[in-house]
């Protein structure tokens, strides 16, 4: 990935990330205040519903007090001593006291609950009573919640039971006030909280009337059923719209162990999901500019950074190659600018060094060379200079053996001669090296010609009149992959070298291995013996020109090879222990094509 690539990734994920965040802490902190707010909004409205039931326990009370201590309710517990008693003439009594005191529900019972008179149901007389009560009510005189059946399902409402007595017999009053939508009412309408009423028959009642159920509301009525404990849920109206939701808390209405009903407060989250959404397409919004605004900041840091940093690199990359004249064109005058600047004056500073350098090494190369040639050409001079002396003195002192002394000394000038000729074609095939003409070679068949020139010396068994100890050729050589771009002829006399100075190493006979292999895009030509081998500091000199190992030899010969191998895009290097053997490593590239 590039710095660019990094740096519009990097501002656009921060911008976006802190984005995230904020709007995170806002719609957290939103709905905690949210539901702060919306809790003391239910606990007023159940404040408010707990005083409203006192009230409504004390004002039924009061009514039904007033209704059971009138003439006529008297008259019917005196008629109830009477061994037979008759009740009929009574049948509306209850309707008439209900009228009166504004009771909905008001019954006139025996001691054991059968109805002497009914406000709401007149035809139920002489019928025990379906309220929600028992006997040993009359007993207290505490109000309490009941359940009245109804065509409906039945009502919850606020009872009152009063004893009347006449001698030995008494008669019962009970009266009632359901909680309707106008009691619901009185309970106040805090902003986005309504009350809601459900009645143990399966109705939702509210401040309008009638309140249409949803799943959500049913699951909780289920839980407040089996607890029987205040219970909560989020109930969403319209399924297909989260702001149609409400968090329901329900706090049960029980009597006797029996659940009668329960009070549903209803907090609306519709400013609280409006104002997350609105929180949320500001984030994108904002988010989405942050991601804009990152990458034109990216873009413009490109133009100032990224671009005069990508010329520098493509400068150092130029003067890696060898183009030392390249230079960087950077207008800025900041950092970047100071950068390119310096590395102008580094390049110009590289090409006088490197003058300086090529001129040294050229001199004292032709210093070394000169006194290499001069230290070569001296050796075989001073045999004929001796061999001349001696034609000289031979004809002065003893003519009679001047022929014998001239054709042995003949023989050794042509011998010296041929030194000579030598050791000049060595130091001008040294000197003057001819580009290779590159064509395909395989490695393998171009070693095995090698080979086939050494295999009379190989076979030889005498040398002279002597033993030859044996040398056992060894080959490895791959089949395929092995095709390489190189000069047959130059690459051919480098590896006739490497096998020569390996037979070299081998004076008591062993073992020239002779193997190839390609890995890595690369062809590796090893050339191994089991001769004398190479000390650590010998292997690491050992293609310095001049430098060599031998008695006879001028130390050109792998400066030589090594000066091929180099033409030839490769490398080589060579590994091996004093008594051990040593091994001679050509890598050169593979052909692509290969």
């Amino acid at each position: 990935m590039t710095f660019r690539t990094r740096l519009l990734a990097v501002s656009s994920l921060t911008v976006a990330g802190a984005v995230a965040l904020v709007s995170g802490v806002v719609s957290v902190a939103a709905r905690r205040a949210f539901d702060r707010i919306a809790e003391e909004r239910r606990k007023a409205v159940v404040d408010q519903f707990q005083r409203e039931v006192e009230s409504g326990y004390r004002d039924v009370e009061q009514r039904v007090q007033r209704a059971a201590f009138v003439e006529s309710i008297l008259q019917i517990a005196v008629e109830a001593n009477r061994p037979q008693p008759d009740f009929s003439a009574f049948v509306g009594e209850a309707r008439a006291q209900a009228d009166a005191q504004a009771l909905e529900f008001l019954d006139i019972l025996q001691p054991d609950l059968t109805i002497i008179s009914s406000a709401s149901e007149p035809a139920r007389y002489g019928y025990r009573s379906d309220w929600l009560i028992a006997p040993g009510d009359a007993a207290s005189s505490e109000p309490f919640l009941t359940l009245i059946p109804t065509d409906a399902g039945g009502t919850v409402a606020f009872a009152a039971l009063r004893m009347v007595s006449a001698g030995d017999k008494s008669v019962l009053v009970l009266g009632a006030r359901k909680l309707d939508p106008a009691f619901l009412a009185s309970l106040g309408t805090a902003p986005g909280v309504r009350p809601m009423l459900w009645l143990a028959s399966g109705a939702v009642m509210g401040t309008s009337g009638p309140v249409a159920t949803s799943p959500e509301l049913n699951r909780l009525v289920e839980a407040l059923r089996l607890t029987r404990r205040e219970a909560s849920a989020t109930v969403r109206w319209n399924g297909d719209d989260p702001a149609s939701a409400e968090f329901v808390v329900a706090l049960p209405l029980v009597h006797r162990d029996n659940l009668l009903g329960a009070l549903l407060v209803g907090t609306s989250l519709r400013e609280q999901v409006l104002l997350e959404r609105n929180i949320l397409w500001t984030g994108l919004g904002v988010a989405g500019g942050g991601i804009l605004l990152g990458v034109l900041m990216g873009y413009w840091t490109t133009l100032r950074v990224t671009r005069p940093v990508a010329r520098l690199v493509s400068g150092v990359q130029a003067v890696a190659g060898g183009d030392w004249n390249t230079r960087v064109d950077v207008q800025s005058k900041d950092e970047i600018g100071e950068l390119a600047a310096a590395f102008n004056r580094m390049t110009e500073q590289l090409i006088e060094q490197r003058d300086r350098a090529i001129q040294a090494e050229r001199v004292a190369a032709w210093r070394e060379l000169a006194r290499r040639l001069a230290h070569e050409l001296k050796n075989p001079l001073f045999p004929l200079q001796i061999t001349i002396e001696n034609l000289q003195r031979a004809r002065e002192q003893h003519p009679q053996d001047f022929d014998e002394i001239f054709r042995e000394s003949t023989a050794t000038l042509l011998a010296e001669l041929g030194n000579l000729k030598t050791i000049v074609g060595q130091f001008s095939d040294f000197a003057k090296m001819p580009q290779p003409e590159f064509q395909t070679v395989n490695a393998s068949a171009l070693v095995r010609e090698v080979l086939k020139l050494f295999e009379p010396q190989l076979h030889a068994q005498f040398r002279g009149r002597e033993a030859r100890p044996r040398i056992e050729p060894v080959l490895e050589l791959a089949e395929s992959g092995v095709e390489i771009s190189a000069d047959p002829l130059q690459l051919s006399r480098a590896l006739r070298n490497l096998v020569l100075n390996a037979m070299d190493a081998m004076p008591e006979g062993g073992t020239l291995r002779l193997c190839t292999t390609a890995a890595d895009g690369m062809v590796r030509i090893e050339v191994g013996d089991s001769g004398q081998g190479l000390s650590e500091e010998e292997c690491a000199r050992l293609f310095t020109p001049y430098y060599t190992t031998k008695r006879h030899g001028t130390g050109l010969g792998l400066a030589i090879v090594q000066s091929v191998v180099s033409d030839h895009h490769g490398r080589i290097s060579v590994s091996g222990e004093p008594g051990r053997g040593a091994t001679f490593t050509i890598e050169l590239p593979a052909r692509r094509d290969a």
